[in-house]
Parts: C-alpha cells; structure tokens; sequence
C-alpha cells in the first residue's frame, strides 16, 4: 500500500508542475552607474614607415657644341685648338687716369691761338715798352709747345729777364703789369737803399714736362707756354733779393715778398710761393691757367 501511496503522491507532483506557467519577465540584469572623466580613447595607430625614395638619375651632360671655324669654310671639321684655361692669367685693368699717364700717353695737342688776341696782346706789350721778338710756333709733341711763341729780353724798359724768356704773349702781359703796378712799388718801399730793379731772374719759362717734373700726371703749364718761375730781384746796388720762405719773416724784406705775392693773383690765375710746397720753396710760379668760373688759385 505504501508503495502506491507514493506513486500516486509523485504523479500527482508531476501534475503540478505542468500546470505551472513561468512569469512573462524574467529579472533585470543590474546596470552599474557611469564614472565621470574622458571616455577612453581609440590606442593610436603606430606611423607606418615612409617608403624611402628612389634616388633620381643625375641628368646626362649634354654635349658640347663643336666651335665652329671662322674660315668660309665653315662646314668642315674644325680643327681649332681647345680653349685654354685663363683662370692664371691677369686681370685686364680698366684705362688709366690721367694722373697715372705719361705725357706720352696723355696725346695732348699744342693749342691754337687766335690771330686777333693774339695781336692785340702784341700792340699792348709794345704800349709798355717790353723788349721781345716773335717765334716760329713750336711743337715738341705730346702736347707740349706754343702756337705763337715770343721770345723777351725785357719786361720793362730798363728790366731785363735772365736768362731771356719764350712763352705766350700773355705771360709777357701779365708779368709787365706786375712789375711795373706792384713789384717796382713794393721795392722802392722795402729797399729803397738798393735802388731800381735792373733784372728779373727766371728759374724756367718754356719746358716741355709734366707738372713738377713727375713721370706721370697732368701737363705743366711751362709745357703750353703759360708760365714763368721767378727766382730773384736783381738791385743797381746791394745783393739780390732772392725768393725764399719768407712767411715769418719780420723784416721789411719779408713784408715785400709778401706782398708782391699775394698781389700776383691780380694778374696771374695761379700764384705758388715758397711756403706752398717743397717744389717752390726757391721761387714763385706764376701761370694763365683758365680755370671754370674764373677761380684763381693763390699760395
């Protein structure tokens, strides 16, 4: 009896549980909250290696085109030798300056001097009684000489030049007016005691060179017959009155030697004493040197 008791009890178990149904939602799974900051970033790709590039190809030198010949025949093979390498050779050099020319290289001519000055220049020496004669025209070259030279004995009446003296006819000019305006004045007042002038003594007049007897640089005055060295004062009694540094002189001598040379640049556009150089230390140089503007230069 126990035995179906318990069958039965377990059928009837069985019969429950059929009938049984399951619930129509099951549990949620529970969702855990969020924590705040960055959301988490992707892991970055490691940089692929760059593909080297292929090294290009040096371009070929192009060849050289032949030289052609200067002949007529200008199809034929040229036989012309390869150009040689110069970077040993010297540099030209540009043209020189004329203060680095030679008289030789300068090719100056003798200027012309027009006939009607040049006889109005003659009638006034002869007006101031200036004792001179008239030369051929001289022409040494290189520039150097004088379209109507004149030689002079005599600057004024009584005064002669020593040795005589060639240059322009308007050296003889301006070299009369000195004497007799300032020169002849200044003399009877600083040496009285010597008497009159009877000579004036000339260092050069005509020369052909360059300025101070240089190998290179512009051309002398004395070269163009516009310029006269004065060397002394020849008195009927005394000594000489030679020219010489004279600037600190104190004596009525050295006023006369100054004043004559300043007074020089009323009549010549160029007056150098013995204080303006070493070149001048033992006369003056006087000269008709035209210059822009009329500027005289005097020292």
């Amino acid at each position: 009896m126990k035995k179906i008791a318990v069958i039965l009890a377990a059928l009837s178990c069985i019969g429950l549980l059929a009938s049984a149904s399951l619930p129509k939602t099951g549990p949620q799974p529970h969702i855990r909250p969020v924590e705040s900051g960055p959301p988490p970033q992707a892991p970055t790709p490691s940089p692929k290696a760059e593909p080297k590039p292929e090294p290009k190809p040096e371009p070929k030198p192009e060849p050289r085109p032949e030289p052609k010949p200067d002949r007529p025949d200008a199809g034929a093979a040229s036989t012309a030798p390869p150009p040689t390498d110069t970077s040993t050779e010297p540099e030209k050099q540009g043209p020189k300056l004329p203060s680095q020319q030679t008289l030789e290289e300068q090719h100056l001519t003798v200027a012309a001097e027009s006939d009607e000055v040049h006889s109005e220049c003659v009638k006034e020496l002869q007006d101031l009684g200036v004792v001179f004669k008239g030369l051929s025209r001289i022409d040494d070259g290189n520039g150097c000489g004088i379209d109507k030279p004149i030689k002079v004995t005599e600057v004024l009446p009584g005064i002669k030049i020593k040795p005589d003296a060639v240059f322009r006819c308007q050296v003889a000019l301006a070299l009369a007016r000195w004497m007799k305006e300032s020169v002849i004045p200044a003399a009877s007042v600083a040496a009285a005691d010597q008497g009159h002038i009877i000579a004036v003594n000339q260092a050069s007049s005509y020369i052909c060179r360059l300025r101070n007897g240089a190998e290179t640089g512009k051309v002398s005055e004395h070269a163009r017959g516009n310029a006269i060295d004065i060397a002394s004062f020849s008195f009927e009694e005394g000594k000489d009155i030679a020219v010489l540094p004279r600037r600190e002189d104190p004596t009525l001598i050295g006023a006369f030697q100054r004043t004559i040379s300043a007074a020089g640049c009323l009549y010549f556009t160029t007056v150098l004493d013995p204080e303006s150089d070493a070149a001048h230390e033992t006369h003056f140089h006087l000269d008709i040197l035209e210059r822009n503007g009329g500027y005289r230069y005097c020292h």
